[in-house]
């Protein structure tokens, strides 16, 4: 942990971040990360850059917002970007690291495991590379051991190497690095921010829902979060509260399709695709309760957010879900459909303990994980 209290240089520095896809666009909880940090240092005088890839959104064209130029006092800059699975994140993130190498910045910052692999370049240039590992991302199932999986685990290899100073999300990566690399870490948590609420609307006009009359999943739709589990566990529930299943297929149109077969176009269990702005707000405003049943994480970003939103929260017993929720949350072990059904059954019947753990925990998460502390500590950490 950095000290925030360490006294940080009064220097305007000049910053470039990378590894995200377009941070405007909420596609991920990369892109969130990096749009959090990157505009805080900005409003704090600093000059910051950010690359994005070239291309569509992840969830479909339909979803494109115009190349910006300036978001928040950033700068944004647009890399060549080969629109494939597996080759998107390797050749913008090449041509990022070139650019941070070529151009002036005093700090390069680069996200996750896979583009971490281009560290070299910038370092090679002179730069101070920090790299934020936002997970063990070759362990996900999208990758299945192929190249992809090669690819992530060589920028996990180069980022254990070269970088200057390497960011984590929780002790169980620290130890791993430690263990595997014999490599220091800095353990910098996600920070979530404090909503307003929202009354339900659009998800009245959209679903038929009015609020604490549905099961919310709200992530992105990729297998190793285990949506089909919560499917199958709901569909032996003969419960009236609807299932929504909220968030956008990131290379795993597939495994989306998979999910639907599950469902057998049952009309209490609805997909809304990629959601944003006061959707987003709504859904999250407004669920029963707010399930996450992942094999694996590195810091989830949808469960900071159901948490602030107020939201009874139930997730696999893995540690990245557990240390996040403390005592505010309630936990089913990982893989097991007939935990989950009754884990909501219970949740079901027993409504005073829903309202009793909504009504802890924005508080407990709010408090807990701050963004404005954690740039502070990202800063100190570029001035060591």
């Amino acid at each position: 942990m950095i000290d925030p209290g360490r006294q940080i240089k009064k220097k305007t520095l000049r910053i470039a971040h990378f590894g995200n896809k377009k941070i405007f666009e909420r596609s991920g909880g990369v892109e969130v990360v990096v749009a959090e940090i990157a505009s805080r240092q900005a409003a704090l005088g600093h000059d910051v850059t950010v690359y994005n890839r070239k291309g569509h959104h992840v969830s479909g064209a339909e979803f494109d917002m115009d190349n910006i130029k300036e978001w928040e006092g950033v700068h944004m800059k647009y890399v060549p970007t080969i629109p494939k699975m597996g080759l998107a994140a390797v050749s913008s993130s090449f041509f990022a690291a070139l650019c941070c190498g070529f151009r002036k910045y005093d700090i390069v910052h680069i996200h996750a495991e896979g583009p971490s692999a281009f560290c070299w370049i910038p370092k090679l240039f002179g730069k101070k590379v920090v790299c934020h590992n936002h997970g063990i991302d070759w362990k996900r199932s999208k990758w299945k051991g192929g190249l992809g999986a090669k690819f992530i685990k060589l920028g996990e290899k180069m980022s254990a190497r070269y970088a200057d100073e390497l960011i984590v999300l929780s002790p169980e990566i620290q130890n791993y690095f430690k263990e595997i690399y014999n490599r220091e870490t800095y353990l910098i948590a996600n920070g979530v921010n404090r909503p307003v609420k929202k009354e339900p609307g659009l998800i009245t006009k959209l679903y038929g829902v009015k609020g604490q009359d549905y099961i919310l999943y709200l992530s992105r739709i990729t297998e190793e979060k285990r949506a089909e589990l919560l499917i199958k566990a709901y569909q032996q529930l003969n419960t009236q509260m609807k299932l929504i299943i909220a968030g956008g297929a990131s290379d795993s149109e597939d495994f989306l399709e998979e999910l639907k077969k599950i469902a057998s176009g049952d009309p209490q269990i609805i997909f809304t695709g990629f959601v944003k702005g006061k959707l987003l707000e709504e859904l999250y405003s407004n669920a029963y309760i707010y399930v996450l049943p992942s094999d694996i994480e590195g810091m989830p970003l949808s469960l900071l957010e159901g948490m602030s939103y107020g939201n009874c929260c139930l997730v696999s017993d893995i540690t990245e879900c557990t240390d996040v929720i403390g005592g505010c949350g309630i936990t089913f072990p990982k893989g097991s459909e007939e935990a989950l059904k009754n884990r909501i059954r219970y949740l079901i019947d027993h409504p005073e303990t829903v309202k009793g753990l909504q009504a802890r925990a924005s508080d407990y998460i709010c408090e807990k994980y701050n963004w404005d502390s954690a740039v502070e500590q990202i800063l100190c950490l570029y001035n060591t």
